[in-house]
């Protein structure tokens, strides 16, 4: 039993030595960071050590639209991309005949880069001398008056960022759910069809329960991600997102690290850990609800 084990904790050597390299180690070297006051990376010289840099950035207006940003992202487009994944792998899983060629039609955003996607929206969206954009030409023909999404309101902007991050996240859901779909034992549909079971109590008490673990995957990943938005605004907005107040909260943190507001690893290290705060308290609320809701 004890060669067993020692078998064991040898092939999770590597493992265990990549995550504790370049995981474990850079996250308490910036949570040190955060609180040494004016750190400068060239010379490695603080002049103190204290809660400032926490006070600086809860205090910084640029940090606190990027939060704002941020959650209003999170918010948004993590229920609205799960919900339609799961209606999309709902109906993808009745179909039949060419089930495999809409698969591939979903799943193609997916592997389409990012800023490839970013410059399609902006066409779409985007006002120019010479057109409105496919967008506004919609809107005309209903008779609304053009928005500029890319450079106008705030309210606008933020339902571009948010269509545009849905779209991106996904081909992934519907693959992952269109897979979990398939692996439903049949029996328990074939039972509660013989029973004559409606078709939406089958949904909620056969389908629902048996794929929950997927669902709660997504939504934990979902989370993550949404947290880590940075290159979908980049995407629509160019760099400079404080301007357009479109930043968020990694973009804050590599704005303060090598952006226009480079130069400031402290305020950035005490920004990531903000984040990392954020995220690891949304996961275990997560981890609480499923408890209840998620069946194994």
């Amino acid at each position: 039993m004890e060669k067993n084990n020692l078998k064991a904790w040898l092939y999770l050597l590597p493992s265990i030595l990549f995550l504790g390299v370049f995981m474990v180690y850079p996250l308490i070297d910036v949570f040190i960071y955060s609180f040494e006051e004016g750190y400068n990376s060239a010379s490695g010289i603080f002049f103190g050590v204290g809660t400032y840099n926490y006070s600086y950035i809860l205090r910084d207006p640029y940090f606190l639209q990027a939060v704002k940003n941020t959650f209003i992202l999170v918010i948004i487009t993590v229920p609205l991309s799960t919900a339609f994944a799961l209606l999309i792998s709902v109906a993808l899983s009745s179909v039949k005949k060419l089930r495999e060629l809409f698969e591939t039609i979903f799943f193609l955003p997916y592997v389409t880069n990012t800023l490839a996607v970013g410059l399609v929206f902006m066409i779409l969206f985007k006002s120019t001398p010479y057109s409105d954009g496919l967008m506004n030409v919609i809107l005309g023909v209903f008779g609304m008056s053009p928005i500029d999404f890319i450079d106008g309101p705030y309210w606008a902007k933020m339902l571009v960022l948010s269509v545009y991050t849905v779209w991106v996240v996904l081909p992934f859901k519907i693959l992952i759910l269109t897979s979990a779909l398939a692996s439903v034992n049949r029996t328990y549909y074939d039972a509660a069809m013989v029973d004559g079971t409606p078709k939406w109590r089958i949904f909620t008490k056969i389908t629902l329960p048996m794929i929950s673990p997927t669902l709660f995957y997504l939504i934990i990943t979902g989370f993550i991600g949404a947290f880590k938005a940075y290159s979908d605004a980049v995407a629509l907005f160019g760099t400079n997102l404080n301007v357009a107040e479109m930043n968020t909260i990694v973009g804050y943190i590599y704005d303060m690290l090598y952006g226009n507001s480079g130069g400031y690893p402290s305020f950035a290290s005490a920004a990531a850990i903000v984040l990392f705060v954020i995220v690891l308290t949304i996961t275990c609320i997560n981890l609480l609800v499923s408890k209840k809701h998620v069946h194994y």
